[in-house]
């Protein structure tokens, strides 16, 4: 069974969770501060966390942040819970390497089929080992990436994008075709998650972030010579 860890301060939404994650055959560990949540994702490894913004101990963007600093749990995947709608709390959750989010109240299904499709979306391999375009190198079985033959820490939605783009090298890819085969999304309502993606994408590929291109008025495509 793959292991959710659940970091939320509110007992019935953490109950919540987990009983649904439960029915859904996921084994479940809860956490109800910040500090507690990050000693258990050291020490349990978790397949995916479920993660509230405010936490008592320690909020959900610096623990985030420090679940991104440590290798055992660098790409373990996260989705954010936050009863902030505003763009901004979204934009800064995906910024600190947040895989998805939700904004409460939220429909229990949907956050399992999140899960789902998260952990589907990172757990799968694309045919062969190593993948290598201009200053890239990808070992899809250890889920690594080098930029200029050095590790460079991408997410595991950072990595199946770029995977993705690698793969069909020059050519453009839609927005709608990005959203729906990276994140799982059918629909373009989600278009701010991928553009911010995108941009902390650009910062982590610099000095080539030139490879990765947008098509103004169709989506984004990696080249294999970028314009100088």
């Amino acid at each position: 069974m793959q292991k959710i860890l659940i970091i939320e301060d509110e007992a019935d939404i953490a109950e919540l969770i987990s009983f649904n994650l439960q029915r859904n055959q996921f084994e479940t560990i809860i956490a109800h501060d910040g500090l507690d949540g990050l000693n258990k994702a050291m020490s349990i490894e978790p397949d995916l966390i479920v993660l509230d913004l405010m936490l008592p101990g320690m909020d959900g963007i610096n623990v985030n942040k420090e679940l991104k600093r440590d290798p055992r749990t660098r790409n373990t995947p996260v989705i954010m819970l936050t009863a902030k709608a505003q763009t901004e709390d979204r934009i800064t959750g995906l910024e600190t390497g947040a895989d998805d989010y939700l904004t409460k109240p939220f429909s229990p299904k949907e956050l399992v089929l999140r899960v789902q499709a998260v952990l589907k979306r990172t757990t799968t391999k694309s045919s062969g080992t190593v993948l290598e375009l201009g200053p890239f190198k990808f070992d899809k079985n250890s889920l690594s990436f080098y930029l200029d033959g050095q590790l460079e820490d991408l997410t595991s939605t950072e990595f199946k994008l770029m995977i993705f783009l690698c793969e069909r090298v020059n050519a453009p890819q839609d927005r709608s075709t990005l959203l729906k085969e990276v994140w799982g999304y059918s629909d373009d309502v989600h278009s701010r998650t991928l553009d911010t993606h995108m941009k902390r994408l650009r910062k982590k590929l610099e000095p080539h972030a030139n490879y990765l291109e947008t098509v103004r008025g169709v989506g984004y495509r990696i080249v294999d010579t970028p314009a100088n």
